[in-house]
């Protein structure tokens, strides 16, 4: 069973974040919705306090997600992805499209934009096993994360130590975690969305996208590309200057079009 957080009575959202992120991520949108929501939201396998398993493609964290809601029992959910866990819930929704009511997906890896060319010197560290020790430094110095992806994906990092203590050192303190991590990364493939992209051209799936337009991870070129792509996209939401990590900073700007999505 994935480590995860469950809050809240009503229609069952599933929240999925990407690499190097936790449940965490979505702690602000959970405030706003789990009065009107049950709110569900795992930690992917290595992150947070989830267990480190065995196949960790991009395919394989899709699988563990329809594992983790067989456990809670969630015949169906509204998925609501960023990043990493984007490319999870797009493969999750062509294999498992009875299982979604709906998928909203914020900036995320998409077609052969995976891993992005702005991440791609991290998974070239990790392919070479070289990112553990720069990622221990982190853990040691939570100031200098700022200096890291982290802070392209964030506007601003009010609180560097929180973050450390959220998304890195649960991974690094399990046995193996570190490497996993490196592993995971390693793995990130775009053929495996590539390979998707005819079952996308039929998938019905009511589906919104909503995209921060100063992400230097993913253009808001990619969301258009999803629009064109997925015929059951009803509508591109762009959050001005919002970068990557904007359903955690500017929560309040995301829930108001999750809400009217869902209504």
């Amino acid at each position: 069973m994935l480590n995860h957080i469950d809050e809240g009575q009503g229609p069952a959202t599933l929240f999925v974040h990407g690499v190097g992120t936790s449940s965490y991520l979505w702690r602000n949108v959970i405030a706003e919705l789990r009065g009107e929501r049950r709110c569900v939201a795992p930690d992917l396998p290595v992150h947070g306090d989830s267990p480190i398993t065995d196949d960790l493609t991009l395919p394989g964290l899709a699988e563990a997600l329809a594992e983790f809601c067989d456990d809670l029992g969630l015949d169906q959910v509204d998925m609501v992805a960023n990043d990493t866990g984007g490319a999870i819930a797009q493969i999750f929704a062509v294999r498992h499209p009875d299982r979604l009511r709906s998928l909203t997906l914020t900036n995320c890896d998409v077609h052969d934009n995976t891993p992005p060319e702005a991440f791609r010197p991290t998974v070239d560290l990790a392919a070479k096993g070289e990112l553990v020790p720069l990622v221990e430094a982190l853990i040691q110095h939570p100031n200098l994360i700022g200096q890291s992806v982290y802070g392209e994906g964030y506007e601003r990092i009010d609180d560097p130590e929180a973050l450390v203590e959220a998304y890195l050192r649960p991974m690094f303190a399990k046995p193996g975690g570190g490497r996993a991590f490196e592993r995971l990364l390693a793995g990130i493939d775009a053929k495996e969305m590539v390979a998707i992209e005819p079952q996308l051209t039929v998938l019905a799936v009511p589906t919104l996208v909503v995209w921060g337009t100063g992400d230097v991870f993913f253009g808001v070129e990619w969301a258009r590309w999803l629009r064109d792509t997925i015929p059951g996209v009803r509508e591109v939401v762009e959050i001005d200057g919002g970068r990557l990590f904007f359903p955690d900073e500017r929560a309040a700007e995301l829930v108001p079009h999750l809400r009217r999505f869902w209504g």
